[in-house]
């Protein structure tokens, strides 16, 4: 059997086809008329983008193997959890901005049309710069290894952020003003924006002339923000298959898909997951430490996949059990 995901070149085709149905049924057909999403409507949109991730896995078990599979579902759940840390900024950028709840689904959309195109080239470009990095084969601690420069620095990255992540407070990102971030200074640079939304449109006629409506705004920091949380996500799925971009990027873009969906079931219950984010910080840390010691110790993607799930299930029960009153939850988003 071929271990090689890139051999099998109608893999390639069919998830490239399953992606542009799928994008083209939700924007023209179950979402052509803007509306607010229930959770009912999420919630069977998540099962639907889960069940496609893994019958996609499936399909890569039968022509790649299990340790591409493997590779598949650790890649996989880590970028849904670290995405997970993205709904909490959503709702605030929707919140700061006035949103209409109807329009929530259009600025997501649009966020992942730009995630689609960004993250094919940080992932195919980091590999490629991957590749490039290794130094010469070294004798350590009696063992000869083969260092690379760019894994390292990632790993000593995410011991980092993962260490960040559990020390920082959550009202460090609630008073921030996102009027004042790098997408929304970018729209306001070179377009006058109007105070109103007018329905779904990014442009609208005001006094005769032609301008940016806030929502373009919002999409622009949905975008940045996206940027942001790719530091973080995309070095720490490296470390589960470097050499293999084709399997990062799928397994990414099935995650990123199905984030929509996830915020919307969320969204109400956001205050439930108080907990996740020191699951998130010791996921962080343990890809940086597997990244930094790979090149004398090697931990298998079955062993990595388990331990990833392990962190993610404990810290959602934590979370559940010891999730704070609404009121008192309500009280400190304030």
């Amino acid at each position: 059997m071929d271990n090689n995901l890139i051999n099998h070149p109608g893999v390639l085709i069919g998830f490239a086809v399953l992606i542009l149905v799928m994008l083209l049924l939700d924007l023209g057909v179950f979402n052509k008329k803007v509306h607010a999403v229930s959770s009912k409507e999420a919630a069977i949109w998540s099962i639907v983008w889960i069940t496609l991730s893994m019958a996609f896995s499936g399909v890569i078990y039968v022509t790649s193997g299990f340790e591409k599979f493997t590779q598949f579902q650790s890649a996989y759940w880590i970028e849904k959890a670290l995405s997970v840390d993205n709904l909490f900024v959503f709702i605030l950028v929707f919140g700061f901005f006035k949103v209409p709840k109807e329009l929530h689904h259009k600025v997501l959309f649009w966020g992942i049309i730009g995630a689609l195109v960004f993250r094919a080239i940080f992932i195919f470009a980091g590999v490629g710069l991957i590749n490039l990095t290794y130094l010469p084969e070294m004798k350590v601690l009696g063992e000869m290894v083969k260092i690379n420069v760019i894994l390292s620095v990632f790993g000593v990255f995410l011991i980092y952020a993962g260490i960040k992540s559990w020390v920082a407070s959550d009202d460090d990102d609630e008073d921030k003003d996102f009027s004042q971030s790098a997408g929304a200074r970018l729209v306001y640079k070179f377009f006058k924006v109007s105070k109103e939304f007018d329905g779904g449109k990014f442009f609208t006629i005001e006094n005769g002339i032609k301008v940016a409506t806030p929502l373009l705004v919002v999409v622009a920091v949905i975008e940045f923000t996206d940027l942001i949380f790719a530091v973080d996500s995309i070095p720490a799925i490296f470390a589960i298959a470097p050499d293999d971009p084709l399997i990062l990027y799928t397994s990414n873009i099935f995650a990123i898909l199905g984030l929509r969906a996830l915020y919307f079931l969320l969204a109400n219950f956001i205050h439930m997951f108080s907990l996740l984010k020191y699951g998130l910080a010791i996921i962080l840390t343990f890809i940086g430490v597997k990244m930094v010691i790979a090149p004398v110790y090697h931990i298998s993607s079955p062993l990595s996949l388990s331990i990833v799930g392990g962190v993610l299930i404990l810290s959602v029960i934590a979370s559940l059990i010891f999730a704070p009153k609404e009121k008192e939850a309500i009280k400190e988003s304030k």
